[in-house]
């Protein structure tokens, strides 16, 4: 009877400028392996199915627990973190891709700058005056509080724009996760004193929110069911309720 393995296709890039190309490995089978598990047992072994000798593939990890998001890859067909994939749940051959949303620097590891430079754009932050301690924040009610907590939960591994039609290299759109922290930012009692700013960074056809298609794989996608799409529909409002006040002249932090 012969040893039970794990079959794995890998495509791999040697740099951001070289040519893909996809490379076979074999590996001992292990119960509850995940993908990360099998990425660092090539990097102890590193060859692949021939038996020859390559160079250990490069990816990204840090928690391992689904919380850091830079684990993001593309693993049989679907976007998704290679922390949470076991491998028992996996069809093989197992077919590993690095997110092509984003540049590729090195086999699966890629260049999320664009979905950062996203949320400088929108200001997805609370200001602050200073760096003193300021005492407790306001409080939020607990409605709010709770859906503003589902938002929160965001950890920019950049599955919802690898999944999204619109976010190519062709457009600007900003994406999914900058819409929804926009949302979230602009609710929070202090972070909504840009909120006026960050509705007309939304109106902004160059990458704006009239970019989005409403073809829901973002929330489909999610890692951690955040409600993309609601958040999007809230938008969709707001910078409407935004464009009047801009018309009629009446104060944009009210």
């Amino acid at each position: 009877m012969s040893e039970k393995t794990i079959k794995l296709v890998i495509k791999r890039q040697k740099n951001d400028t070289g040519e893909s190309y996809d490379e076979r490995f074999e590996l001992p089978y292990r119960p509850n392996m995940n993908v990360i598990s099998a990425l660092m047992e090539i990097r102890r072994n590193p060859q692949n199915e021939s038996g020859e000798d390559t160079t250990a593939v490069a990816w990204e990890a840090s928690c391992l627990e689904e919380v850091c998001g830079a684990c993001s890859m593309i693993i049989n067909g679907k976007p998704r973190q290679s922390c949470t994939a076991l491998i028992d749940q996996l069809e093989q051959p197992i077919r590993l891709e690095p997110m092509h949303t984003f540049p590729v620097v090195r086999d699966l590891v890629v260049d999320r700058s664009r979905m950062f430079d996203s949320l400088k754009r929108v200001k997805a932050w609370v200001p602050i005056d200073g760096t003193y301690d300021l005492g407790p924040g306001p409080r939020m009610p607990e409605a709010k509080r709770q859906w503003a907590y589902e938002l929160s939960k965001c950890m920019t591994c950049g599955v919802c724009l690898q999944a999204c039609p619109n976010v190519n290299s062709k457009s600007e759109f900003i994406g999914p996760a900058a819409l929804s922290q926009v949302r979230l930012f602009n609710a929070h009692p202090t972070g909504a004193m840009h909120k006026a700013e960050r509705l007309e960074t939304l109106m902004d056809s160059d990458g704006g929110l009239s970019n989005c298609g409403n073809s829901q794989n973002c929330v489909e996608a999610c890692p951690k069911g955040i409600p993309l799409t609601t958040s999007i529909a809230a938008l969709n409002r707001e910078t409407t309720l935004q464009s009047f006040k801009n018309f009629f002249g009446t104060d944009h932090t009210a």
